[in-house]
């Protein structure tokens, strides 16, 4: 079976920040913790490796008009917990970086059952971001398994019904498109449902994309890597002929219920790349970033605590410890002790993003993401600013 899927944890800490959102700490660090400027200015320019220009992407829904001096490469994901509003207006102040916000707002919950978690269409949020030129494509994951996944994506009926609820959800808010994050039914169940779940997906990826280009608009999915037997429920090949983007998780390498480490590493991104460039027409591929970290209580074990940058530099500078960067990774990391508890914290930062942009580069990648808006670093704005005019996108 694969490792859990990276963002296992993603939707497991969506549920936690919800409980912690709706009793206040969770929003309360986040506006208490100060503000951390970029000093490491030389990361930010260094020049990247030399890449080939990208093919000419021949679906205009999928590059949307760039102005000469600040191209639009970024997209991004709003979170529906926590500080919402505060994520918006990230997303505002970043306009003429971002082309696209996934809202965090639906998950599939049956055939024709697409539930709408708090906030879902928000007209203020939608019309924001649509008067900043950003278009509005919201997210929708999936809870069943690759049992009933399988059996729903393999019966024609019950697969018509699903994209029917998927396509009205667009329309009934007017919304530019569809992310389409369908991730439990990749790290579930035995290998052979996984098998039928790859086979399901490329016929109903195909059958949704094909509904939505009918009507103008965007088909997006979102997956996991493939290295080390992860994401292998994902036909790249065949999801990457029929998406407008094809967004790759570049987060959580080491997770929460696993050992402390980087979230993310140079090394993990050339691997992951090599092979999606090599499936998926580059054009398409916007490879995310974490905004965020995981701390480890190294003496108890357990769960580790999800840390947006904000909270884990906060909580570093309260503890007074060291600030330390691993070259090899590309990632910032520190340790703290804590009631007799040796804590181990694994995050992103400016810095960081500037590390690893330089292999998105190399392989002519020029879609960056973000995971999510109002957890990152805001110097990391400039280093995909660096990405975005160095590597500017053909039209």
């Amino acid at each position: 079976m694969d490792r859990p899927s990276p963002s296992l944890a993603r939707t497991g800490t969506t549920l936690l920040l919800t409980v912690a959102a709706l009793a206040g700490p969770f929003a309360s660090a986040a506006t208490a913790a100060p503000a951390m400027t970029v000093s490491d200015t030389a990361a930010l320019t260094t020049p990247a490796g030399a890449s080939a220009p990208a093919p000419r992407n021949p679906n205009p829904r999928a590059d949307p008009p760039r102005t000469a001096t600040s191209p639009r490469t970024a997209s991004a994901w709003l979170p529906y917990w926590g500080d919402v509003d505060a994520a918006y207006r990230d997303a505002l102040r970043h306009a003429d970086q971002l082309h696209t916000v996934s809202p965090f707002w639906y998950e599939a919950t049956g055939d024709r059952a697409v539930t709408a978690h708090p906030g879902d269409g928000r007209r203020d949020i939608v019309q924001g971001l649509r008067r900043a030129g950003i278009k509005v494509v919201p997210t929708v994951t999936e809870a069943l398994g690759a049992k009933d996944m399988a059996e729903l994506m393999h019966d024609p009926r019950r697969r018509a019904v699903h994209v029917e609820a998927l396509v009205r959800t667009v329309g009934r808010h007017g919304y530019d498109g569809i992310d389409l994050d369908y991730e439990k039914m990749a790290h579930t169940g035995t290998a052979a449902e996984r098998a039928r779940v790859t086979t399901g997906y490329n016929v109903l990826t195909a059958d949704l994309c094909a509904r939505l280009h009918a009507l103008g608009k965007q088909c997006i999915v979102t997956v996991v890597p493939q290295t080390g037997g992860s994401g292998t429920a994902y036909d790249y090949r065949e999801l990457g002929k029929v998406a407008d983007r094809f967004r790759i998780m570049g987060y959580d390498l080491h997770w929460s219920g696993g050992e402390a480490g980087p979230l993310s590493s140079r090394q993990w991104y050339d691997a992951f790349l090599r092979h999606a460039t090599a499936t998926v027409p580059r054009h398409k591929i916007e490879v995310a970033f974490p905004g965020y970290g995981w701390d480890w209580d190294r003496t108890a074990g357990g769960r580790a605590t999800h840390r947006t940058w904000q909270e884990a530099e906060a909580l570093r500078r309260r503890t007074g410890a060291a600030y330390r960067f691993d070259a090899v990774s590309g990632t910032p990391h520190f340790t703290y002790r804590r009631d007799g508890h040796t804590h181990e914290v694994w995050y992103q930062d400016a810095r960081g993003v500037a590390a690893h942009k330089a292999v998105l580069d190399s392989y002519g990648i020029r879609g960056p993401g973000l995971w999510a808006l109002g957890f990152e670093d805001p110097g990391s704005w400039a280093a995909l600013r660096a990405h975005a005019v160095r590597h500017r996108p053909v039209r």
